[in-house]
Protein backbone atom coordinates (compact mmCIF):
# COMPACT_ATOMS: atom_id res chain seq x y z
CA UNK A 1 0.00 0.00 0.00
CA UNK A 2 2.76 1.94 -0.85
CA UNK A 3 0.69 4.87 -2.72
CA UNK A 4 -0.12 6.22 0.59
CA UNK A 5 2.73 7.94 0.27
CA UNK A 6 2.19 9.79 -2.94
CA UNK A 7 0.05 12.72 -2.48
CA UNK A 8 -1.48 13.76 -5.99
CA UNK A 9 -2.53 9.67 -6.15
CA UNK A 10 -3.40 9.63 -2.68
CA UNK A 11 -6.06 12.58 -3.46
CA UNK A 12 -8.22 11.15 -5.81
CA UNK A 13 -7.10 7.91 -7.61
CA UNK A 14 -6.18 4.89 -4.71
CA UNK A 15 -8.92 5.66 -2.19
CA UNK A 16 -8.72 2.49 -0.41
CA UNK A 17 -7.15 3.87 2.71
CA UNK A 18 -9.30 7.66 2.37
CA UNK A 19 -12.82 5.80 1.49
CA UNK A 20 -12.92 2.95 4.30
CA UNK A 21 -10.95 5.72 6.81
CA UNK A 22 -8.07 3.40 7.94
CA UNK A 23 -4.79 3.94 9.23
CA UNK A 24 -2.39 1.61 8.03
CA UNK A 25 0.62 0.52 9.35
CA UNK A 26 2.70 -1.67 7.39
CA UNK A 27 5.80 -2.87 9.46
CA UNK A 28 5.21 -6.65 10.14
CA UNK A 29 7.24 -5.85 13.20
CA UNK A 30 7.01 -2.36 14.42
CA UNK A 31 4.10 -1.33 16.14
CA UNK A 32 2.56 2.38 15.60
CA UNK A 33 4.92 4.22 18.32
CA UNK A 34 2.40 6.86 19.53
CA UNK A 35 -0.82 4.40 19.81
CA UNK A 36 -1.94 2.40 23.27
CA UNK A 37 -2.56 -1.11 22.26
CA UNK A 38 -4.07 -2.05 25.83
CA UNK A 39 -7.12 0.76 25.18
CA UNK A 40 -10.53 -0.23 23.34
CA UNK A 41 -10.07 0.14 19.62
CA UNK A 42 -11.02 -2.18 16.60
CA UNK A 43 -8.07 -3.12 14.58
CA UNK A 44 -7.64 -5.62 11.86
CA UNK A 45 -4.69 -7.84 11.51
CA UNK A 46 -3.15 -10.07 9.05
CA UNK A 47 -0.54 -12.63 9.42
CA UNK A 48 1.42 -14.28 6.51
CA UNK A 49 2.13 -17.64 6.93
CA UNK A 50 6.26 -18.59 7.09
CA UNK A 51 7.71 -18.33 3.33
CA UNK A 52 3.97 -17.62 2.02
CA UNK A 53 3.35 -21.35 1.51
CA UNK A 54 -0.28 -22.16 0.83
CA UNK A 55 -1.38 -24.40 3.89
CA UNK A 56 -4.44 -23.00 5.60
CA UNK A 57 -6.86 -23.54 2.20
CA UNK A 58 -7.89 -24.08 -1.26
CA UNK A 59 -9.43 -21.22 -3.16
CA UNK A 60 -12.72 -22.69 -4.82
CA UNK A 61 -15.16 -21.07 -7.08
CA UNK A 62 -18.68 -20.12 -6.62
CA UNK A 63 -21.14 -23.43 -6.47
CA UNK A 64 -24.76 -24.29 -4.90
CA UNK A 65 -23.48 -23.62 -1.97
CA UNK A 66 -21.21 -21.03 -1.91
CA UNK A 67 -23.18 -18.11 -4.10
CA UNK A 68 -19.23 -16.72 -4.30
CA UNK A 69 -15.15 -17.87 -4.81
CA UNK A 70 -14.60 -19.19 -1.25
CA UNK A 71 -11.68 -20.64 0.86
CA UNK A 72 -11.83 -24.94 1.64
CA UNK A 73 -10.04 -24.79 5.10
CA UNK A 74 -7.26 -27.06 5.48
CA UNK A 75 -6.99 -29.70 8.23
CA UNK A 76 -4.49 -26.98 9.58
CA UNK A 77 -7.15 -24.27 8.42
CA UNK A 78 -9.39 -24.93 10.60
CA UNK A 79 -7.31 -25.71 13.54
CA UNK A 80 -6.18 -22.17 13.02
CA UNK A 81 -9.82 -20.71 12.75
CA UNK A 82 -10.07 -22.67 16.65
CA UNK A 83 -7.13 -20.90 17.47
CA UNK A 84 -8.61 -17.34 16.52
CA UNK A 85 -12.25 -18.46 18.56
CA UNK A 86 -9.84 -18.51 21.39
CA UNK A 87 -8.56 -15.18 21.59
CA UNK A 88 -12.19 -14.07 22.79
CA UNK A 89 -12.27 -17.23 25.33
CA UNK A 90 -9.36 -16.29 26.82
CA UNK A 91 -9.13 -12.18 26.70
CA UNK A 92 -12.89 -11.56 27.75
CA UNK A 93 -12.12 -7.80 26.96
CA UNK A 94 -11.57 -8.80 23.04
CA UNK A 95 -14.82 -8.88 20.62
CA UNK A 96 -13.81 -11.24 17.00
CA UNK A 97 -15.37 -9.50 14.63
CA UNK A 98 -14.86 -11.16 11.41
CA UNK A 99 -11.94 -13.97 10.35
CA UNK A 100 -11.17 -14.52 6.86
CA UNK A 101 -8.98 -17.76 6.07
CA UNK A 102 -6.68 -17.00 2.43
CA UNK A 103 -4.33 -20.14 1.30
CA UNK A 104 -1.26 -18.16 2.53
CA UNK A 105 -2.39 -15.43 5.51
CA UNK A 106 -5.68 -14.78 6.95
CA UNK A 107 -7.12 -11.13 8.03
CA UNK A 108 -9.24 -11.07 11.69
CA UNK A 109 -10.88 -8.00 12.26
CA UNK A 110 -11.00 -7.51 16.56
CA UNK A 111 -12.78 -4.99 19.41
CA UNK A 112 -11.24 -4.72 22.13
CA UNK A 113 -14.22 -3.70 24.03
CA UNK A 114 -12.11 -2.43 27.25
CA UNK A 115 -8.72 -1.58 28.44
CA UNK A 116 -6.68 -4.50 28.59
CA UNK A 117 -3.29 -5.81 31.24
CA UNK A 118 -1.90 -6.85 27.81
CA UNK A 119 -1.18 -5.42 24.87
CA UNK A 120 -2.48 -6.41 22.08
CA UNK A 121 0.85 -8.05 20.51
CA UNK A 122 1.24 -10.31 23.75
CA UNK A 123 -2.53 -11.71 22.44
CA UNK A 124 -1.57 -12.01 19.19
CA UNK A 125 1.94 -13.86 19.96
CA UNK A 126 -0.38 -16.12 22.05
CA UNK A 127 -2.62 -16.91 19.39
CA UNK A 128 0.23 -17.53 16.57
CA UNK A 129 2.31 -20.02 19.43
CA UNK A 130 -1.06 -21.92 19.05
CA UNK A 131 -1.26 -22.18 16.13
CA UNK A 132 2.78 -22.85 15.37
CA UNK A 133 2.46 -25.60 18.02
CA UNK A 134 -0.49 -27.15 15.62
CA UNK A 135 1.58 -26.63 12.23
CA UNK A 136 4.58 -28.45 13.99
CA UNK A 137 2.54 -31.47 15.76
CA UNK A 138 0.88 -31.75 11.09
CA UNK A 139 3.73 -30.34 9.69
CA UNK A 140 6.85 -30.30 11.24
CA UNK A 141 7.50 -26.52 10.82
CA UNK A 142 5.81 -23.46 12.08
CA UNK A 143 3.37 -21.50 10.57
CA UNK A 144 3.53 -18.24 10.31
CA UNK A 145 6.04 -15.87 9.65
CA UNK A 146 7.86 -13.37 12.06
CA UNK A 147 5.61 -9.89 13.23
CA UNK A 148 1.86 -9.19 11.93
CA UNK A 149 0.06 -6.12 10.07
CA UNK A 150 -2.55 -4.33 12.23
CA UNK A 151 -4.68 -1.64 10.42
CA UNK A 152 -6.35 0.80 13.14
CA UNK A 153 -9.65 1.51 12.03
CA UNK A 154 -10.68 5.11 12.90
CA UNK A 155 -13.19 6.55 10.70
CA UNK A 156 -17.25 6.55 10.61
CA UNK A 157 -18.57 3.13 8.87
CA UNK A 158 -15.49 1.82 8.65
CA UNK A 159 -16.37 -0.92 10.78
CA UNK A 160 -18.98 -2.45 8.22
CA UNK A 161 -16.47 -1.25 5.48
CA UNK A 162 -13.38 -3.68 6.58
CA UNK A 163 -15.65 -6.47 7.35
CA UNK A 164 -16.80 -6.68 3.94
CA UNK A 165 -13.37 -6.09 2.75
CA UNK A 166 -12.07 -8.75 4.45
CA UNK A 167 -14.85 -11.48 3.54
CA UNK A 168 -14.44 -10.18 -0.26
CA UNK A 169 -10.73 -11.42 -0.21
CA UNK A 170 -11.86 -15.23 -1.64
CA UNK A 171 -13.79 -13.21 -4.85
CA UNK A 172 -10.90 -10.84 -5.28
CA UNK A 173 -8.08 -13.40 -5.40
CA UNK A 174 -10.71 -15.55 -7.75
CA UNK A 175 -11.09 -12.28 -9.93
CA UNK A 176 -7.09 -11.82 -10.17
CA UNK A 177 -6.43 -15.64 -10.71
CA UNK A 178 -8.64 -15.80 -13.85
CA UNK A 179 -7.32 -11.93 -15.14
CA UNK A 180 -3.59 -12.69 -14.06
CA UNK A 181 -2.79 -9.95 -16.57
CA UNK A 182 -4.48 -7.24 -15.91
CA UNK A 183 -3.13 -7.34 -12.05
CA UNK A 184 0.89 -7.88 -12.66
CA UNK A 185 3.50 -5.44 -12.54
CA UNK A 186 5.15 -5.38 -16.30
CA UNK A 187 8.35 -3.63 -16.58
CA UNK A 188 10.02 -2.45 -19.05
CA UNK A 189 6.98 -1.56 -21.19
CA UNK A 190 8.11 0.77 -24.56
CA UNK A 191 6.24 3.71 -24.69
CA UNK A 192 7.78 6.14 -27.73
CA UNK A 193 11.27 7.00 -26.33
CA UNK A 194 10.16 6.20 -22.26
CA UNK A 195 10.40 2.78 -20.43
CA UNK A 196 7.93 2.58 -17.96
CA UNK A 197 6.17 -0.22 -15.24
CA UNK A 198 2.92 -0.74 -15.78
CA UNK A 199 -0.54 -2.65 -14.08
CA UNK A 200 -3.72 -3.34 -15.68
CA UNK A 201 -4.73 -3.21 -19.02
CA UNK A 202 -2.23 -2.61 -21.58
CA UNK A 203 -4.39 -2.92 -24.74
CA UNK A 204 -5.82 0.64 -23.78
CA UNK A 205 -2.74 1.55 -25.10
CA UNK A 206 -3.47 0.67 -28.33
CA UNK A 207 -6.70 2.33 -28.39
CA UNK A 208 -7.74 4.00 -30.77
CA UNK A 209 -8.74 7.78 -29.37
CA UNK A 210 -7.29 8.74 -26.70
CA UNK A 211 -6.93 11.87 -25.41
CA UNK A 212 -4.46 13.70 -23.03
CA UNK A 213 -6.76 15.80 -19.78
CA UNK A 214 -4.48 18.87 -18.91
CA UNK A 215 -5.81 21.83 -17.17
CA UNK A 216 -4.24 25.04 -15.69
CA UNK A 217 -3.65 25.27 -11.89
CA UNK A 218 -5.08 28.54 -12.30
CA UNK A 219 -8.80 26.41 -12.92
CA UNK A 220 -10.10 26.37 -9.46
CA UNK A 221 -13.38 27.97 -8.90
CA UNK A 222 -16.59 25.44 -9.11
CA UNK A 223 -17.88 26.69 -12.37
CA UNK A 224 -14.30 26.72 -14.28
CA UNK A 225 -13.74 23.16 -13.05
CA UNK A 226 -17.42 22.02 -13.67
CA UNK A 227 -16.79 23.22 -17.27
CA UNK A 228 -13.67 20.91 -17.89
CA UNK A 229 -15.12 18.00 -16.21
CA UNK A 230 -18.21 18.39 -19.13
CA UNK A 231 -15.73 18.80 -21.67
CA UNK A 232 -13.73 15.18 -21.16
CA UNK A 233 -16.58 13.64 -19.85
CA UNK A 234 -18.40 14.41 -23.39
CA UNK A 235 -14.82 12.58 -24.95
CA UNK A 236 -15.23 10.22 -22.83
CA UNK A 237 -18.68 9.78 -23.50
CA UNK A 238 -17.73 9.85 -27.27
CA UNK A 239 -15.50 6.80 -26.92
CA UNK A 240 -11.90 8.29 -25.88
CA UNK A 241 -9.99 6.93 -22.84
CA UNK A 242 -8.93 9.59 -20.70
CA UNK A 243 -4.88 9.70 -19.79
CA UNK A 244 -3.81 12.07 -17.13
CA UNK A 245 -1.18 12.17 -13.62
CA UNK A 246 -4.46 13.82 -12.22
CA UNK A 247 -2.12 17.02 -10.54
CA UNK A 248 -3.90 20.08 -10.41
CA UNK A 249 -7.31 20.06 -9.14
CA UNK A 250 -9.35 20.34 -12.12
CA UNK A 251 -7.23 17.01 -13.63
CA UNK A 252 -8.63 15.55 -10.42
CA UNK A 253 -11.99 16.18 -10.73
CA UNK A 254 -12.08 15.03 -14.23
CA UNK A 255 -10.59 11.81 -13.69
CA UNK A 256 -12.13 11.07 -10.51
CA UNK A 257 -15.52 11.85 -12.34
CA UNK A 258 -14.71 9.28 -15.28
CA UNK A 259 -13.95 6.83 -12.76
CA UNK A 260 -16.76 7.01 -11.01
CA UNK A 261 -18.79 6.38 -14.28
CA UNK A 262 -16.74 3.99 -15.14
CA UNK A 263 -15.20 4.85 -18.65
CA UNK A 264 -11.55 3.50 -19.62
CA UNK A 265 -8.54 5.09 -17.97
CA UNK A 266 -5.09 5.69 -18.65
CA UNK A 267 -3.21 7.22 -15.26
CA UNK A 268 0.40 8.36 -15.00
CA UNK A 269 1.43 8.20 -11.11
CA UNK A 270 5.25 9.28 -10.21
CA UNK A 271 5.48 6.84 -7.71
CA UNK A 272 6.14 2.90 -8.86
CA UNK A 273 5.57 -0.36 -7.85
CA UNK A 274 7.11 -1.99 -5.04
CA UNK A 275 7.45 -5.58 -6.34
CA UNK A 276 4.04 -6.78 -3.91
CA UNK A 277 1.65 -3.79 -4.91
CA UNK A 278 -1.31 -4.74 -5.84
CA UNK A 279 -4.44 -2.61 -6.40
CA UNK A 280 -6.97 -2.23 -3.71
CA UNK A 281 -10.64 -1.50 -3.13
CA UNK A 282 -12.78 0.65 -6.43
CA UNK A 283 -9.11 0.27 -8.69
CA UNK A 284 -9.25 -3.51 -8.13
CA UNK A 285 -12.50 -3.75 -9.91
CA UNK A 286 -11.30 -1.55 -12.47
CA UNK A 287 -8.41 -3.38 -13.12
CA UNK A 288 -10.51 -6.41 -13.33
CA UNK A 289 -12.41 -4.99 -15.36
CA UNK A 290 -10.01 -4.04 -17.95
CA UNK A 291 -10.67 -0.09 -17.84
CA UNK A 292 -7.73 0.74 -16.10
CA UNK A 293 -4.20 1.14 -16.74
CA UNK A 294 -1.87 2.36 -14.32
CA UNK A 295 2.03 3.60 -15.67
CA UNK A 296 4.32 4.88 -13.43
CA UNK A 297 7.82 6.18 -15.24
CA UNK A 298 10.21 6.00 -12.13
CA UNK A 299 10.64 3.33 -9.57
CA UNK A 300 9.46 2.85 -6.44
CA UNK A 301 10.41 4.82 -3.77
CA UNK A 302 9.22 4.99 0.07
CA UNK A 303 10.16 7.95 1.35
CA UNK A 304 7.72 10.77 0.93
CA UNK A 305 9.12 12.84 -2.09
CA UNK A 306 7.20 15.92 -2.84
CA UNK A 307 6.77 16.33 -6.66
CA UNK A 308 8.71 19.03 -8.29
CA UNK A 309 7.52 21.20 -11.40
CA UNK A 310 9.79 19.09 -13.63
CA UNK A 311 8.70 15.88 -12.64
CA UNK A 312 5.12 17.33 -13.80
CA UNK A 313 5.70 18.43 -16.97
CA UNK A 314 7.15 14.92 -17.65
CA UNK A 315 4.31 13.22 -16.32
CA UNK A 316 2.46 15.62 -18.96
CA UNK A 317 4.61 14.96 -21.87
CA UNK A 318 4.35 11.05 -20.95
CA UNK A 319 0.43 11.63 -21.26
CA UNK A 320 0.71 13.51 -24.13
CA UNK A 321 2.75 10.68 -25.88
CA UNK A 322 0.49 7.84 -24.69
CA UNK A 323 -2.26 9.73 -26.39
CA UNK A 324 -0.82 10.28 -29.71
CA UNK A 325 0.03 6.67 -30.06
Amino acid sequence: MDYKRNKHRREWWLEHHEEHGLVPHRSMKRRKPSHDYNSRCIYMITLSTLGRRPVLGVLCDADSSHPKPWIKPSELGNKVLSCWRQIAVLHPQIRLMAVQLMPDHMHGVLFVTSPMPKHLGTVINGFKVGCNKFSREMTGDVLWGSGYNDIILKGKGQLERMIHYVQDNPRRRWIKHNNHDFFSIKNDVTIGEWQVAAVGNQFLIEHPLKVAVKCSRSIKGDDEIAQEVNKFMAMADAGAVLVSPSISPAEKKVMRAAFDAGYPLIVIIENGFSPLWKPGGKQFDACAEGRLLLVAPWPHHNEYKKIRRQQCQSLNDLAQEIASI
